[in-house]
């Protein structure tokens, strides 16, 4: 019961949520944080179970410093996903599974990334994309207005109006919009 989109740019990625918790009919929160930044390069937005999600992402943050600091530098988003996802698959391959779809963005040496994650451990590289109840709806307005070329701030205005259009027809979803932008890092190289 929620909206969540992602979305990949020319000059970085772009999350989107709305900010009600359900419980079941009932409206739990009007202002939750379904965007979790995990450093400067690297957020995920959250749909499904909040405790589970918070958790994953709790445990992510801290499996990956130990990961950057064993080798001595930074994860891929993609490994940074694909350690996310694994976290997910471990609660459904022990019969406990955590009740979350994902959307894992960030920015790297190889560009700007947008993936969906599941509790199956499932990943897909994606353009853009939405997830939760109001997904069906964001999809219309993420299909009819994305393209290649667009930057982080005509993106922020797309995910705004995906969330919007969701908030407007999903009784999962509304309360308020919230938009993170990672822009593209360049790194100075010492001589």
């Amino acid at each position: 019961m929620t909206t969540i989109v992602g979305i990949k740019t020319r000059d970085g990625v772009v999350l989107g949520s709305d900010k009600r918790a359900s419980k079941g009919f009932f409206i739990g929160s009007k202002i939750v944080q379904k965007i979790a930044k995990i450093d400067e390069t690297l957020a995920v937005a959250i749909a499904g179970q909040l405790s589970d999600a918070e958790y994953i992402i709790k445990v992510a943050k801290a499996e990956r410093r130990l990961m950057e600091l064993r080798r001595g530098f930074p994860l891929t988003v993609k490994e940074s996903t694909r350690l996310i996802a694994n976290l997910a698959y471990s609660g459904l391959r022990n019969y406990q599974p955590y009740y979350v779809e994902l959307l894992v963005a960030g920015v790297d040496q190889h560009g700007a990334h947008v993936y969906a994650a599941d509790m199956s451990g499932a990943i897909t590289a994606e353009d853009f994309a939405s997830s939760g109840s109001g997904s069906p709806i964001a999809y219309g307005v993420l299909e009819s207005l994305y393209n290649k070329e667009i930057k982080n701030e005509q993106a922020k205005e797309i995910a705004t109006r995906a969330v919007a259009a969701a908030m407007e027809r999903d009784p999962g979803s509304g309360n308020g919009i919230d938009v993170l932008a990672i822009p593209m890092i360049t790194r100075e190289v010492a001589a």
